[in-house]
C-alpha cells in the first residue's frame, strides 16, 4: 500500500505542477494582448490614417512611460470597440522619425492624445492619464461629428517629455 500511495502522490504533484504552469502561461498570453506592445501592434500606421477618411486618435507614448503602460488595457479595449470606425495611431516619442509630429502637436508630456476629425483637423487633446469613460465619450462624439465633451484635458499623472532637438544642419567645418 505505501508504494501505491507514493505513486499517487507523485502523479498528483506532477499534475498540479503541469496545471499551474499552463495556468500561468495562459494568463501571461492574455496579459500580453493587454500590453502597450499589443496596442502598438494593433494600431493604424500614421501614413494610412492620413489617407483614409476616418476620425483618428493619435497617442504619443514611450515604452518607459508608466502612465502609458497603465492605460494600455483600456486603450486596447477601445481599439477593439471602435476599430474599423476610428484610426488608433501610436507614435513613439523616442523615435526621431516622429519629430515633425511631436513638434506639430507640441508634445511635452505623455501619453499625449490628439483627436482628429475625418479631415484630420485637431478637435481635442488630452495629456496624461485619461479614464476610459472620458475616452469613450470623446471617441463617440468624434464619430458623430460633435464637439468633444472633454476637448482639452491635462492630468497630473503623466510622464514629462522634452522634445529632442533637430539635427544640426551645419557641417563640422562649416562657418554658417
Amino acid at each position: 500500500m505505501p508504494q501505491q500511495q507514493k505513486f499517487t502522490n507523485l502523479v498528483l504533484a506532477i499534475t498540479t505542477i503541469v496545471l499551474a504552469t499552463l495556468l500561468f502561461l495562459g494568463l501571461q498570453a492574455k496579459n500580453q494582448d493587454l500590453s502597450l506592445q499589443a496596442v502598438v501592434r494593433h494600431s493604424t500606421p500614421w501614413a494610412e490614417a492620413q489617407q483614409n477618411q476616418l476620425p483618428t486618435v493619435v497617442e504619443f507614448y514611450a515604452d518607459w512611460c508608466t502612465t502609458c503602460q497603465s492605460m494600455a488595457a483600456d486603450t486596447r479595449a477601445l481599439q477593439q470597440q471602435f476599430g474599423g470606425a476610428v484610426n488608433f495611431v501610436m507614435l513613439d516619442v523616442d523615435n526621431n522619425r516622429w519629430l515633425p509630429e511631436i513638434r506639430r502637436f507640441q508634445v511635452d508630456g505623455i501619453p499625449h492624445f490628439v483627436f482628429l476629425d475625418p479631415a484630420k483637423t485637431v478637435v481635442g487633446e488630452a495629456i496624461g492619464f485619461v479614464p476610459k469613460e472620458v475616452m469613450v465619450a470623446n471617441i463617440t462624439a468624434l464619430l458623430r461629428g460633435e464637439k468633444l465633451p472633454h476637448a482639452k484635458l491635462s492630468s497630473a499623472q503623466k510622464s514629462f517629455f522634452g522634445s529632442p532637438l533637430a539635427p544640426d544642419p551645419t557641417q563640422p567645418r562649416s562657418h554658417s
